[in-house]
């Protein structure tokens, strides 16, 4: 296979995948008429149309399919003959693509980019912040990092971030003009900041539990964000009350800039995972990564039993 052939289908392959020219192009790291173009020339060399295009869609045509289901093995090959070979090296090298979702990108991922990459120098790390909770094989990433209830079953999982807590919080200069809540009923008096979720667009429940007790809370406000970072920074102004991870707003605790409401109430969440695909081999850049995330957590562990 001819090495301009062999790009072409890597173009077909990824436009297929995305059903956009756009969002291929983005992945494989080219212009979009240069994808468009390479695309046309697959065509005109086979001399059969492959993809179906308006202005609001791409989808296969009956010969596009067969090709698909026919080289997407070949280059699935051809990635895992080349990978394979790094086995061979003194330092491990290639691209390793992770997906993020937002919070987890800034206070977990972020800490440990400089020493990974001081550690192979050989690897080069690309971070997707992806709020959507995407298909991580169909955009083509080694692995993703979210919340543990949110992974897919069929995914081989380690984990990065133990059990942590959803609190309500507020600004004090919000709160010294309210009434305090006892209970999580007490929240409807208050200006209650919404988060609209990314991936399917629904309300966040608040739900607490104290002991045996569970209860929803009904909240109201003024505002519905869709952002964890503009949710946040909203809340330490003072414009209502929030509703987030522990380690989120843990720091703005401790420095006074938040306080914690309804101490005795909470809502446990599963813990934060590295997940990616079980039914084949990992590659070299995941194998070492996960490797280092582990060492990472025994080290973390062992720091904490310290102090």
């Amino acid at each position: 296979m001819a090495g301009l052939q062999l790009t072409e289908l890597g173009a077909f392959a990824a436009v297929a995948r995305h059903r956009s020219f756009t969002r291929a192009a983005a992945q494989v790291g080219i212009a979009l008429p240069t994808m468009s173009q390479t695309i046309r020339s697959l065509e005109d060399r086979l001399g059969v149309r492959l993809f179906n295009r308006t202005t609001r869609s791409v989808a296969l045509t009956e010969a596009g399919e067969r090709l698909l289901a026919e080289v997407q093995p070949i280059l699935e090959g051809v990635d895992q003959a080349l990978e394979s070979v790094n086995a061979f090296r003194d330092k491990p090298m290639g691209t390793l693509r992770l997906a993020v979702t937002r919070p987890f990108a800034t206070m977990l991922l972020a800490p440990l980019v400089q020493p990974f990459l001081a550690q192979y120098p050989a690897i080069r790390l690309e971070i997707s912040v992806d709020d959507t909770h995407s298909d991580i094989v169909i955009g083509r990433f080694d692995a993703g990092i979210r919340v543990g209830h949110r992974v897919e079953r069929d995914m081989t999982i380690l984990r990065i971030a133990d059990e942590f807590r959803m609190l309500a919080v507020a600004a004090p200069a919000y709160m010294a003009g309210v009434a305090w809540p006892f209970l999580p009923k007490d929240l409807y008096a208050l200006n209650c900041i919404r988060y609209r979720t990314p991936w399917d667009g629904s309300l966040q429940p608040w739900l607490f539990t104290k002991g045996d007790q569970q209860t929803e809370a009904a909240v109201e406000g003024s505002l519905i964000v869709n952002d964890v970072d503009l949710w946040l920074n909203t809340i330490l102004d003072g414009v209502g009350v929030g509703y987030l991870p522990e380690p989120i707003v843990a720091p703005y605790v401790a420095r006074g800039r938040l306080v914690s409401l309804l101490d005795d109430w909470s809502h446990t969440h599963y813990g934060v995972f590295l997940y990616h695909p079980s039914r084949r081999q990992p590659p070299m850049p995941l194998q070492v990564f996960l490797r280092f995330i582990e060492t990472w957590r025994k080290t973390a562990a062992v720091s904490r039993r310290v102090v």
